[in-house]
């Protein structure tokens, strides 16, 4: 097992995070609450309500599991990658494009299990519209912080509550990150001339850009249902009886094109933040790595 890009994709994660959470929190509200209309007004409404510390509400934990989860994703999807490799018999060549989206895949479902209880608690912190700094005639946040909100869920809920929304959390990553991944690979493929070339600084910004743009084309869909299942019966009466319920519900009511209407925010945010995981990525990795497993990976040109 290759544990450094466990360690790699920890911190990158934890970069990726601190970038694009403030956008992370308007797609949210979006995707769940029918009182913002768009991007614009979403954003105005939050930063005039609660100010700044609006857009981070919910941040402290996902910090933390989402390092977890993001050490998971890289991880699993190199040590994939390699016993693929290994089973064909090429330890030291590049990995196919078939091999890159499997292995990607493999890290998007492996990736559930830890993710999806800090997920939950984050969108319920980034749905609590109700600033802390109101007067006292107005309705005060049910949660007060990221632990309270947990067990909160626990108690109301059970155990079970923190893995709510997790079918569609598992149908989202598992493809959203196999086009990633196999996006990154065939941008840097395609900007290095060669899988083996080295690939400049600006190109794997560039490429990890694309590839979170991409991985979330796929992805938003899925989000929509995975947000809306999560807050069902958070904030008032339950409308939605199980997954496929709510996939019909929300078609019937909203129209399908609701499924794509934080697409925009979705890639906005994925860019920068996608540029910062795979930069990060990409140069712990090249310090801690050697052997076989590093010929996957591009090698940066930094002049």
């Amino acid at each position: 097992m290759h544990i450094v890009d466990f360690l790699s994709g920890s911190v990158a994660g934890a970069c990726g995070v601190a970038v694009g959470f403030p956008l992370d929190t308007v797609k949210v509200r979006i995707q769940t609450q029918k009182q913002f209309t768009g991007v614009y007004q979403c954003a105005v409404e939050t930063l005039s309500k609660e100010g700044v510390h609006g857009f981070f509400k919910g941040m402290s934990l996902p910090l933390t599991t989402v390092s977890l989860t993001s050490s998971v994703v890289f991880g699993t999807y190199r040590n994939c990658l390699q016993c693929m490799k290994q089973a064909r018999g090429v330890d030291w060549s590049p990995s196919t494009k078939l091999e890159v989206f499997l292995a990607g895949m493999a890290g998007g479902v492996a990736q559930t299990s830890v993710m999806s209880p800090g997920d939950i608690v984050k969108v319920r912190l980034q749905c609590q519209t109700e600033s802390m700094r109101e007067g006292a005639r107005t309705l005060r946040p049910q949660y007060h912080g990221a632990v309270h909100c947990l067990l909160s869920i626990v108690k109301d809920e059970g155990f079970r509550g923190l893995y709510r929304g997790a079918l569609p959390l598992m149908l989202r990553d598992g493809p959203s990150y196999a086009t990633y991944f196999l996006t990154y690979a065939t941008v840097s493929e395609w900007m290095s001339g060669g899988s083996n070339k080295k690939l400049h600084w600006s190109g794997v910004l560039l490429a990890g850009g694309v590839a979170g743009m991409a991985g979330w084309t796929v992805a938003t869909p899925m989000d929509v249902i995975k947000a809306r299942l999560q807050m069902d019966g958070a904030r008032g009466p339950k409308q939605y009886r199980g997954f496929f319920h709510c996939i019909v519900e929300t078609v019937r009511v909203e129209g399908a094109a609701v499924f794509f209407r934080s697409l925009g925010i979705n890639c906005l945010r994925a860019f920068p933040v996608n540029m910062v995981v795979f930069l990060t990525y990409e140069v712990l990795s090249g310090f801690l790595r050697t052997g076989p497993e590093s010929v996957d990976s591009p090698n940066i040109e930094w002049e």
